[in-house]
């Protein structure tokens, strides 16, 4: 028999609370009942989104928040900014492209994050540039980005700042309106505690304006209708009812905690992961941005990556992740995020070592424990 451990950047391990609202019998959305559930989730996502405006659900992943974000937005033939530093900023830039919307793309080395001056320097060059899509963390490498800073440059600007916090939400602060954020988009499968399938986008007023004038094609995705519904306490479409339900209780967790307990858990986990792997003498991969929702670090040279993340799986039911694109093979991603507590990554910790010491690699067992076990005592 074996226990398993996900130390994934999404999907992250649930909660009892979570599973067991899961398991109760389903409800019809259309009822007095489920409306004081939507009532309660619009209150906590909020309150989460650290903002007083709407922020609607869908029932898809956090790309189809994406997608409803450039297709509410823009118009065929509009000019963006996307910033490609990994595989999530690229993504912004490929469905951009799939509605006929031009790309002004800044290319950023991966384990870097974008300079904000680079953004601004665009915006200033092409004022009628219509948005700026931005991620607050880059899983692919582990990147965290000045999502404040490019809000103050965004702010004085025609254009909209658009921000993937998929995987932040919940896990790093994201002052949404303090920060001039006018769409953030997430989903439920990372710092939120639950399963993949929901969605979630908010909109400024100065969102609203741009949307207007949006001429991009959009039925199921179209904002419009989600606010109509929304100012009903209901849903345009049918909603992912049984995980909205255990929504309700993954917020009620996250309140109790409080956002600052929640985000000084998710430092202590980052700083722990980071002490323990540069223990064992791995570098980190973005050590000059690293996030506090995942940590990458370089594999060993002469380390398959790949296998390493395999047997790690496999053979003990510890998973993390791996490279991507690019560096398929080269890196080793640990997810701190959700339902993780220090116990988790003491166990991930001991299970890399164990795994780094049968393929070959030299180094002082335990080190990597002992590092995580100091920042945690501190």
């Amino acid at each position: 028999m074996r226990k398993n451990y996900l130390l994934t950047p999404g999907p992250t391990p649930l909660p009892p609370e979570i599973c067991a609202a899961m398991s109760r019998p389903i409800i019809h959305h259309r009822t007095p009942q489920f409306q004081e559930v939507i009532k309660e989730v619009h209150e906590g996502l909020k309150y989460i989104y650290q903002t007083k405006n709407e922020v609607f659900m869908l029932a898809s992943s956090g790309s189809g928040a994406m997608e409803a974000a450039a297709a509410n937005l823009c118009s065929p033939g509009d000019t963006v900014i996307t910033v490609e530093g990994g595989k999530f900023g690229e993504r912004w830039t490929e469905i951009a492209r799939a509605y006929g919307i031009n790309c002004d793309v800044i290319k950023v080395e991966w384990g870097r994050a974008v300079e904000p001056s680079a953004i601004k320097d665009k915006l200033k060059s092409n004022p009628k540039i219509k948005a700026v899509f931005a991620t607050l963390c880059e899983t692919s490498t582990g990147v965290a980005t000045d999502i404040r800073a490019i809000g103050e440059i965004v702010k004085d600007t025609e254009a909209v700042l658009v921000v993937d916090a998929i995987s932040g939400l919940g896990a790093i602060d994201l002052q949404v309106d303090a920060w001039h954020c006018d769409v953030v988009v997430s989903g439920s499968q990372k710092g939120l505690m639950l399963p993949p399938g929901l969605g979630f986008i908010s909109m400024s007023p100065k969102a609203w304006k741009v949307a207007e004038n949006s001429k991009c094609p959009k039925y199921y995705f179209d904002l419009s209708k989600a606010k109509k519904a929304y100012d009903k306490v209901d849903t345009p479409f049918t909603p992912a009812i049984t995980l909205i339900i255990a929504l309700k209780e993954a917020l009620n967790l996250m309140k109790a905690d409080g956002l600052e307990n929640v985000f000084s858990r998710h430092k202590k986990m980052a700083d722990a992961t980071r002490a323990a792997v540069k223990a064992l003498g791995l570098e980190l991969f973005a050590p000059g941005a690293a996030s506090d929702v995942v940590t990458a670090a370089k594999v060993p040279q002469g380390i398959d990556g790949e296998k390493l993340v395999k047997a790690m799986r496999d053979t003990y039911g510890v998973t993390i992740a791996g490279g991507q694109d690019e560096m398929k093979g080269k890196l080793v991603r640990i997810a701190h995020m959700g339902y993780i507590t220090e116990f988790d990554i003491i166990t991930a910790i001991s299970c890399l070592e164990k795994v780094l010491h049968q393929m070959g690699y030299k180094f002082q067992l335990g080190a990597g424990v002992k590092a995580a076990e100091e920042v945690f005592n501190a």
